[in-house]
Order: structure tokens, then sequence, then C-alpha cells
């Protein structure tokens, strides 16, 4: 059936060929004009809608397009999801279209934290916040200058950065325009709080050594959460940058390569990928590492090699 004129071929004249009654309505205030009947090749019937609408568009479509060969039914419309439908404010059509809703679904945690939203955090998220994971929450207690928003996804207006807002709650806001569940907690993950991350079906540490670092760790593992630690060395040699990312899975059956791998040593120790030069895309790289194990971990991706270590 279709709402409108009748369709033509490329010479203006009516299809014909598939022409059988009028129209039919549909809702007390939506009418359709014409309904069409074309079988398919070698057969009496389609074997699904999708065969069946596609069809019909490809009928019309195609005189279309041998008058302007760009002409197109294929709009992309925007598709709100209402109430619980999505955790997301229009639906994933990305997944759909390419096929892959079954292996999202695999992502579909319940809730995931992320500790520190500097360049890397603020990268995790970014990756993250376009999965089907139910709740994300954000522990990071600093302000956002203008030195954040030159390692980070995105941009921060004049405006944003003279109100120095903290970044928490700058991601909440950018990032609720895609989806629902982020969840901003504006302070630090210390002694005090560490019980908050109890629950959490899987952790992204994007902070640097010492011995907070140490606590959480001690913590996780107590509370048997995996989690993923992100690492950044960069240093400047002969006025070109050297160095190293890292990338160091914990899981609650396989701790051993996290500890013989990462320092817990306090502050004051010299850690081989804490240092304070961080470019853009050195955190995106870090951040893609880390959130390309995670999807590794539960089967979104193969996962051949099983490494829980990279650098």
């Amino acid at each position: 059936m279709l709402a409108g004129e009748y369709p033509c071929n490329s010479a203006g004249a009516e299809l014909d060929a598939i022409r059988n009654s009028g129209g039919l309505q549909i809702t007390p205030s939506f009418r359709t004009n014409w309904t069409f009947s074309s079988k398919p090749v070698g057969g009496t019937n389609y074997p699904d809608f999708y065969e069946k609408m596609t069809a019909y568009v490809a009928i019309l479509e195609s005189h279309a397009q041998a008058l302007d060969p760009a002409a197109t039914a294929r709009t992309f419309p925007l598709v709100r999801a209402e109430g619980d439908e999505s955790v997301f404010n229009y639906l994933d059509s990305a997944s759909s279209r390419a096929g892959i809703t079954m292996a999202s679904a695999k992502l579909a945690l319940a809730r995931v934290a992320i500790v520190g939203l500097g360049g890397t955090g603020s990268y995790v998220l970014d990756f993250v916040a376009k999965t089907w994971v139910a709740e994300i929450h954000l522990f990071d207690g600093d302000p956002l200058y203008s030195h954040n928003a030159f390692r980070a996804p995105g941009a921060a207006s004049v405006e944003e950065l003279a109100g120095a807002p903290k970044k928490v709650l700058h991601l909440l806001e950018h990032y609720s325009k895609l989806r629902k569940g982020i969840v901003a907690h504006d302070y630090h993950v210390d002694v005090t709080n560490v019980q908050e991350l109890e629950g959490t079906d899987f952790v992204f540490l994007c902070i640097d050594g010492g011995e907070v670092k140490g606590l959480i760790v001690e913590s996780l593992e107590e509370m048997g959460i995996p989690f993923i630690d992100c690492g950044m060395g960069v240093e400047l040699v002969d006025d070109s940058l050297v160095g190293i990312v890292r990338v160091t899975a914990s899981l609650p059956d396989r701790r051993g390569c996290f500890r013989s791998r990462v320092s817990l040593a306090g502050s004051d120790a010299r850690d081989d990928y804490e240092a304070n030069i961080q470019i853009a895309d050195l955190n995106a790289l870090n951040a893609a590492l880390a959130v390309i194990k995670w999807k590794k971990l539960y089967g979104f991706y193969g996962d051949q090699e099983g490494e829980l270590h990279t650098t």
C-alpha cells in the first residue's frame, strides 16, 4: 500500500503492472491511496516482510533513479526510543544495520564503572557509551580545565571551560544526549567510598599509580570484580615523543598477570607507565585497546590469544 500520488516510470506513465486496487483507511487519521501486487520471480510468496518491502521499494526506486541516480527511498530516519525500550535515546540502528545485534547484546551489562575521567577515561566513556551497558558510573573529582579539553573527545566551548565544571558533570551533560544510565560521581574514589564499586560488573581504571590505586585494586579483588587498568608513559627525547601505552586486565580467576606487570607502589616510586605528557591520539589508543579487550572478554570480539597484558 502507498500513501501519495500514483507512481510512474521514468517516462511519466503510471506503473500499471503493479496496480491492484484503491486505498485503505489504516487509522482514523491516516489513509493509503493505492494497493499494489507484484509476485516474486519464480514464486507466489515472499519469504518474509523484509524481502517483500525491499522488492516494492526497488520497483518504485528504479524509475526515479533512471532520472536521478542519487534518488533513494532509504532516508535512515531517526527512531526515538520510548520508555525502557532501550538504553539509548534513539534506537541503535548501527547494530541492526550491520547484523550484529546478537553480538551487541553480549555487552548489555548491568553496571560498568570508569574510575578517572582524564584523557584515557573520557575516551573509554565515549566507546562504552555506545554499547548496551545499562548503567555507566563515572568517578572523578577534578574540574575540567583547558588542558583537559586538548586530550579528550569532542570539543568544549570557551563558556564551558570558563565555568570549570567537574569533568564527570560535563561528560554527563554531553553523553546524555545519546543515552540514559550515565551516573556521575563528582569525587575521587578513596578509602571512604571505595565500597561504592561493589556490585559493579566491570571496572576501567584510568588513574595514576600510588596508594589509592593500590587500595582500589585490592578492594576490587576482594569483591571479585574484573577490571582493566590503563597506563601510558610518554617522554620528550630530542624534541620528539616516545613512549608506551599499556592495558592490563585482571579477572577473578586470573589475578597473577596484573600483579606481576603493574606496580602498586606509593606515588613516590618510579612508574614506567606514569608521566604527565598526554596526547589525545595516544589517550584514544589506550582507551581503544582497553575497550577492545573488554569486548573480547564478553565474547563480542573473538579472543584468539586470551592475553591479559598489552603494550
